[in-house]
């Protein structure tokens, strides 16, 4: 967070911040914000206050007490550009709990991923094609480009792909790079996501990289944030175990990361849980990198949250039958959780 806020104090130009997520707090916030993340975090005429600080403000498919589908398709995102040059994108939202400020659920455990030059300039571009959704007004992308006078400097020692995800085609693009990731591992997977309700092609693909000799350990949440959807979750886990897959609970607090990494050479960051929402139903975006120094942060985050985790055995899977036919019934209501 503190690096966050010194690239902001740099800004020179502008500040766009795309959240699905905005809490009034210690953490400020002035940003697009999805109305149904917000509900209940802010007052009614919070875009007119922002307004009066001089601040353009949007919300996302405002809320509206009637039965619509459009309500389903949230904007998850999470973006900042700083002038078109830096960008951040992750799990983290616009509320105190997110830097641990205050405790909701324990400690909680998120990333994030700072980008510069091009991979900034992306994920500018997303921001303002959401905008032109809400605002439906047309911007000319190139009054923000800011290296209008000569190339961008920025050099990296890898690959570097931002990618957007939006419920409106037919490309499940989230799903694709979760996807790509795992059918090319040769050595290990290791995931983090707060939520694990997959459909049986995640299975079959998690489940046929760990009967190929792929290390496939996946990181979930010990402590809920939502308890039908933790008891949804903890349903797969029986299934994905019997398929060689290693299942871990961050028992410190919740774990709210979004990430992927594999074979010390490929990884992801960003705001796509492994469920149903957010694989076909949201607004999201990530960072796909390859033979990026940055690869191996990912790991090395990830094998440092493990020391605070609890593996998952079989023999910790078995119930009452009452509480599996629960869960199988939960299974069948995913699309809605």
């Amino acid at each position: 967070m503190e690096s966050f806020l010194a690239q902001l104090r740099k800004a020179q130009k502008y500040i766009f911040m795309e959240y699905f997520i905005v809490e009034e707090g210690v953490i400020w916030n002035s940003v697009i914000y999805d109305d149904i993340g917000c509900f209940l975090t802010l007052p009614k005429d919070y875009r007119k206050q922002l307004g009066e600080y001089g601040i353009k403000c949007m919300v996302f498919n405002p809320f509206r007490p009637v039965l619509s589908v459009i309500q389903n398709n949230r904007d998850h995102r999470k973006i900042t550009s700083i002038d078109g040059k830096i960008a951040f994108t992750g799990g983290m939202n616009m509320a105190d709990e997110y830097a641990n400020i205050i405790e909701k659920h324990g400690y909680w455990k998120d990333s994030a991923i700072m980008v510069e030059g091009k991979a900034a300039w992306s994920l500018t571009q997303m921001f303002l094609e959401m905008w032109q959704l809400c605002t439906k007004h047309k911007e000319c992308f190139e009054d923000f480009y800011p290296w209008k006078n000569g190339e961008c400097p920025t050099v990296t020692d890898g690959f570097v792909q931002p990618y957007a995800d939006s419920p409106m085609d037919d490309e499940n693009v989230g799903e694709h790079v979760y996807m790509q990731i795992l059918n090319h591992a040769r050595d290990y997977v290791y995931i983090t996501t707060p939520y694990l309700i997959v459909d049986d092609s995640m299975i079959s693909a998690l489940c046929l990289a760990a009967k190929s000799g792929v290390d496939v350990r996946i990181i979930t949440s010990h402590i809920w944030d939502k308890v039908l959807i933790h008891m949804t979750t903890r349903s797969y886990y029986r299934e994905l175990i019997r398929g060689g897959v290693k299942i871990y609970e961050y028992s410190k607090g919740f774990i709210h990361s979004k990430t992927f990494v594999s074979d010390d050479r490929t990884a992801t960051v960003g705001t796509t849980n492994l469920d149903f929402r957010s694989l076909y139903l949201h607004f999201e975006c990530g960072v796909w990198m390859v033979e990026s120094s940055a690869v191996m942060q990912v790991k090395e985050d990830f094998l440092n949250t493990l020391k605070d985790c609890q593996q998952i055995f079989s023999d910790d899977c078995w119930s009452n039958p009452v509480k599996e036919f629960f869960q199988d019934i939960l299974r069948l209501l995913a699309p809605l959780l």
